[in-house]
């Protein structure tokens, strides 16, 4: 996908020589006007085709009757007019050989099933002859370094277009992408690519943040989404991104549950639309934003072009309970606030006053800020020398530091020659937002942030970009080859496997599974456990009762033959109780597992994302706490311990309260098989393994649930089953 360089048909998106802007108008209140105008006072590098089937000229330029009738190069073309002559409009683009349109109209996809045909229809027409397109209905495109203000938005003028750049915005809300514009310019960012990519009839959101993969000018590329098309290709994107040290920061809306579907398993009730997408940006190393400001803080840390070296951060203050504030958020958010050693502190010491505190927090008292601003660089050479520290944040900055001031470049010289990353976090004053020497600092590589933009949030995301750039991405795991022929043949024709059929499956996969024998009557299941040794477990075989607890179709620990009698007519009047229609294969006599950590590990195909996979600990964490982790399949090693790290419980694997440490090796064993299955088998819609046992030495399913996609959707081919 990236090798096809596919990309490159955008460049006359954003570079092109020459534009038509069809249904240019002389009205200066009218899209077609504001259109012309924009380009002009962009100051774009190229040529400016006014098309107005009357008018010889608009707004100083001459003016052609269509795009066809231009003399000059054509690479964009403009569309300022309603939805009833898009067609038209691109037809013309045609005759003349044009590569790129923008389309500002609405009246498409999103006014139901007509709007839709139509939008189709036009994106055939597009695609035959080699046209990429933005929209409809959109707010347009802008490339700030060439003055390509492709948009009638006035709000984009407003603010500057010149100075450093290097952030890309792709956004699939218009209004809201350009809020965000005007306020990353406001506070320093200046975007050199804006897109709004509107219904995204023929190119779409990933279209664009692969050309700014493979842009020079676009160091970290950011944007507003509120969903994917083709999830496995953005994962692709982000894993080139990554190599080339270029993140990508998305707002994600849609954090609700209401996206989540009634799910057999455990897994599919979990996994909530947003907790997968959540799982995916993790898996892919793009930073989720939380809001807008995260973008604009983010983009700021990251342009210092120095990564964090680790989680370590010492807090400079010269408030007491601003520093207090800022710790507090600085541990809620996953950096750590370490004590410092007794030789930094001492260091320290010799040139504060002996009422400032040289414990992190380091409180150099309101004297800093009012009458030795001096204090200030007291700190650095001691922290700058100590190995143990990453990340230094001053929460205050004096006022009276100039850019010719000889402590400011002793400062400055200090944090270039260091490798901790050292950041400034203004509190939100009118008037003293930003010190007067913010221009020089953020020229050095030490960014300055407003309190108001969370700069600690973005630093911790920064931190884990880091963290997942020194890591990179571990290739898939490879899987041995398994039976997949038999395992069609077992679950061809079915909405629902048994607990023993599911097993089956599992042991196939090689997850090991309890020893079970299915007994028909009351004798045979007395001679199984006999045979299989106390105490035993029993529970109802039956496709139609996956969920035994609530049947009452389950019996735990029986010590003798009485025992196992009873329990086999119990369960078995609970079973026909619970469900009169359900097929009984038996009851399944099991041998009753020492005891262990549960864990749960499941699987769920998502219709956009495909099978999603599940762990967490089992028992009440998973039913009270919720305490899982998701990824998207396939996964890779480095996934599944991801996963692990990630649970709250974790402490329970590493043998918390005296307890042994257990087999971890062995559950990401499992989640790396349990990937290949799902992987291997469409038919698999959900599945459970609940709970999953786990020793010091290995680990044991206990119980599984299996479902299939419905019947009416698979046919069988050949002994096979495949999904129409």
């Amino acid at each position: 996908m990236l090798e096809n360089r596919h990309y490159e048909t955008l460049a006359p998106l954003f570079n092109p020589k020459g534009i038509a802007v069809v249904g240019a108008s002389e009205s200066k209140y009218k899209i077609g006007y504001l259109q012309v105008q924009a380009l002009i006072d962009g100051k774009f590098t190229g040529e400016i085709y006014p098309i107005h089937r009357t008018a010889t000229e608009i707004a100083g330029l001459r003016c052609y009757p269509s795009v066809s009738e231009v003399e000059g190069e054509v690479d964009l073309a403009i569309l300022c007019t309603s939805a009833n002559q898009i067609e038209e409009g691109i037809i013309d683009c045609a005759k003349k050989g044009v590569k790129a349109v923008i389309i500002f109209a609405a009246g498409f996809s999103e006014t139901g099933e007509e709007g839709i045909a139509q939008q189709q229809r036009l994106a055939m027409l597009a695609r035959q002859h080699g046209i990429r397109i933005v929209g409809p209905n959109c707010v347009g495109l802008v490339n700030t370094s060439n003055g390509l203000i492709g948009t009638f938005s006035p709000a984009i003028l407003m603010v500057p277009t010149d100075g450093k750049k290097g952030v890309g915005y792709v956004s699939q809300s218009g209004a809201f992408g350009v809020l965000t514009y005007m306020a990353a310019a406001q506070n320093g960012i200046l975007f050199n690519y804006f897109v709004s990519t509107g219904n995204e009839m023929e190119s779409e959101f990933a279209d664009f943040i692969e050309y700014m993969i493979h842009d020079e000018q676009t160091q970290i590329i950011t944007g507003y989404m509120e969903g994917a098309r083709d999830p496995k290709r953005l994962l692709a994107l982000a894993k080139e991104a990554l190599k080339r040290k270029k993140p990508i920061v998305l707002m994600k809306t849609g954090r609700s549950e209401a996206g989540s579907q009634a799910a057999a398993s455990h897994t599919g009730s979990l996994a909530g639309a947003d907790n997968i997408y959540d799982a995916f940006f993790r898996q892919a190393a793009i930073v989720r934003a939380d809001d807008y400001d995260d973008i604009i803080s983010f983009s700021k840390l990251f342009l210092a072009n120095k990564l964090p070296k680790g989680r370590n951060t010492v807090i400079v203050t010269s408030s007491g309970g601003r520093g207090i504030n800022e710790a507090d958020r600085c541990e809620s958010l996953g950096l750590h606030v370490v004590p410092l050693s007794e030789e930094t502190k001492a260091k320290i010491r010799e040139d504060i006053p002996s009422y400032a505190s040289a414990t992190n927090p380091i409180d150099l008292t309101a004297a800093a800020s009012v009458t030795n601003p001096e204090l200030f660089l007291a700190p650095m050479k001691a922290l700058t020398e100590d190995p143990d520290v990453h990340n230094i944040i001053f929460t205050e900055f004096p006022h009276n530091w100039t850019k010719e001031m000889p402590i400011l470049q002793e400062f400055i010289s200090l944090c270039e020659k260091s490798d901790k990353f050292v950041c400034v976090t203004t509190f939100e004053i009118e008037g003293m937002t930003y010190p007067p020497a913010t221009k020089t600092l953020v020229e050095h590589g030490i960014p300055v942030i407003s309190g108001s933009l969370n700069p600690i949030r973005a630093l911790s995301k920064l931190v884990t970009y880091a963290e997942q750039y020194r890591g990179q991405f571990d290739e898939v795991a490879e899987q041995e080859i398994f039976l997949k022929q038999e395992i069609d043949a077992l679950i061809a024709g079915q909405e629902m496997l048994s607990e023993a059929q599911a097993a089956t499956v599992l042991q196939a996969y090689g997850i090991p599974t309890t020893n079970r024998v299915i007994a028909m009557d009351v004798e045979a299941a007395k001679a199984v456990s006999e045979q299989m040794g106390y105490p035993v477990v029993m529970k109802v075989d039956s496709a139609q009762i996956p969920h035994k607890t609530e049947a009452d179709a389950i019996r735990l620990n029986l010590q003798n033959e009485a025992e196992v009698q009873q329990a086999f007519h119990e369960i078995m009047q609970n079973a026909k109780n619970y469900c009169p229609e359900a097929i009984i294969n038996g009851i399944s006599v099991q041998e009753m597992l020492g005891e262990g950590v549960e864990m749960i590990i499941g699987a769920q195909r998502d219709p956009l994302f495909g099978p999603v996979i599940m762990v967490g600990l089992g028992g009440i964490f998973v039913e009270i706490f919720k305490d899982v982790s998701f990824r998207v399949a396939p996964l890779s090693r480095k996934d599944a311990v991801d996963m692990l790290e990630e649970l709250k419980g974790k402490a329970l694997l590493h043998g918390a309260r005296g307890k042994v440490k257990v087999d971890t090796e062995a559950i990401i064993d499992v989640l790396l098989r349990v990937s290949s299955l799902m992987m291997d088998h469409d038919q698999i819609e959900e599945l459970d393994i609940n709970p999953l046992i786990v020793y010091e030495k290995g680990v044991k399913a206990a119980d599984a649930m299996m479902a299939l996609k419905k019947v009416e959707e698979n046919v069988v081919v050949g002994g096979l089953t495949d999904v129409q």
